[in-house]
């Protein structure tokens, strides 16, 4: 008879696939997201946004339920412009945490998109641990073609932030909400518990998972 110890020995392989399988599901997620939300450029984030973006963070799927006994509730991804300015970088992982997301009513989830605006904001999004909350920091992202109609102040705001829940898209607001690098995710992707700022700043290869997403943003990215 095989022992316990043999049986767990023979497990831990398969359990640590079905982790990578895990996290190569939700980074299709993130690509599948962002995909429908572009489809519909009259309800998407404004070209011009994207356009002189730093860097995107995709959350796909985050659970309503979560935040209400204080646990964690969102995964996903965040990448950034290449220094060259083409092309974008090896996604790192995030997990998303606290804060008040707006959910609509009779939803369970929502999908949140965050889109960095300067390097300085993307550098706080690279730390190991950020808090949303600064004035200036983080502010509900328009929605449509362009910003020409946007005035207010949120457009000086670092970080601009979106959910969808329910099919619809709109601003949020994430005051509150703490974002941590999940090295767990990274090295299921990786094969090594590295940083963000070590996939996103060192020149890291992005996992064949990510090449869709990638070539998607670029693709939005050099939309005339």
């Amino acid at each position: 008879m095989r022992t316990f110890l043999s049986i767990l020995l023979l497990t831990l392989p398969l359990a640590a696939a079905d982790k990578e399988e895990q996290a190569v599901e939700r980074l299709h997620d993130a690509t599948a997201v962002f995909s429908e939300i572009m489809r519909t450029p009259d309800k998407g984030i404004p070209q011009d946004l994207l356009e002189k973006a730093s860097c995107i963070a995709i959350v796909p799927g985050l659970k309503k339920g979560a935040f209400v006994i204080g646990g964690e509730y969102g995964k996903g991804f965040i990448t950034c412009r290449s220094a060259n300015g083409k092309g974008w970088s090896a996604p790192g992982a995030v997990r998303v945490e606290g804060g008040s997301v707006g959910f609509q009513i009779g939803a369970s989830e929502t999908d949140v998109v965050m889109l960095v605006r300067n390097s300085r904001g993307a550098d706080k999004l690279l730390q190991s641990k950020f808090t949303l909350g600064g004035e200036g920091e983080v502010a509900a992202g328009p929605v449509g073609r362009t910003t020409a109609a946007e005035t207010d102040a949120r457009m000086h705001a670092e970080i601009l932030s979106w959910s969808r829940s329910r099919g619809v898209f709109a601003g949020l607001s994430l005051q509150g909400a703490t974002l941590r690098e999940d090295k767990k995710s990274n090295e299921e992707l990786y094969g090594k518990p590295l940083t963000n700022m070590e996939i996103v700043r060192g020149n890291t290869p992005p996992p064949a998972a990510a090449h869709e997403l990638l070539s998607l943003l670029s693709a939005y990215h050099e939309k005339p």
